[in-house]
């Protein structure tokens, strides 16, 4: 993941609570955007998802999760039926093969059952840190914090949650901001990247934090 060249310092905890003060008063239940039925289609979303966007992957689901929706359902279809509905993501094949393993880890060992521990979906191929921890958040409830692109951006350059590393932004935003908005941290921080703090030329007219985030190159 690229480095931010003048990432902001750490917010003080006055200006995070104000800032996410003001997320949650425009989205208090803000949700992810990739399509899901239960937790294992939801590790399925979130496994095809890498280098791929939410609109791709949920327009390949679509029909898929209709007849697959389970890892043994998953497997009766096999990989190169798996291949046919996700042919249009990147990396196609290797999130095929990622998958099938992945059912029949969920098969032999789980009996079916998508485990709720960070350490066991993290054993699964394809699995990452970041799918773990979307998992945990948006099934059960669990705060723990997806740092994506648009969160490592955002986090450097507003001080809300300043990292060298995934690892580092992600402790960032658990030590940091107040624990009241925890649960929806991440999802507010990938929006606010997504469709306002972009990457290029972020819309910071648009901005409901631009009074209290450091950024020098703003735009008009």
């Amino acid at each position: 993941m690229a480095k931010t060249a003048k990432p902001a310092k750490q917010l003080d905890y006055t200006t995070m609570r104000e800032i996410f003060t003001r997320f949650e008063a425009s989205d208090p239940a803000p949700k992810g955007e990739l399509n899901h039925v239960n937790a294992y289609t939801l590790v399925v979303a979130v496994a095809l998802s890498a280098q791929a966007t939410d609109k791709g992957v949920n327009k390949a689901t679509e029909e898929l999760f209709k007849i697959a929706d389970t890892p043994q359902k998953m497997l009766d279809l096999g990989e190169e039926g798996l291949i046919e509905h996700i042919k249009t993501i990147g990396l196609f094949r290797n999130k095929a093969k990622n998958v099938i393993k992945l059912s029949q880890i969920l098969v032999d060992q789980y009996g079916g059952v998508v485990p709720n521990s960070r350490a066991a979906l993290e054993g699964l191929p394809g699995v990452g840190r970041k799918t773990a921890n979307v998992v945990l958040n948006m099934w059960w409830q669990f705060p723990s914090q997806a740092v994506d692109t648009h969160i490592f951006r955002v986090g450097n350059r507003t001080g809300i949650c300043p990292g060298k590393d995934v690892v580092a932004v992600e402790r960032a935003i658990e030590d940091n901001v107040p624990t009241d908005f925890q649960l929806h941290a991440h999802h507010w921080l990938i929006l606010h990247g997504r469709y306002i703090c972009v990457a290029r030329k972020p819309k910071c007219g648009a901005c409901i934090i631009k009074d209290l985030c450091p950024f020098e190159e703003k735009t008009a």
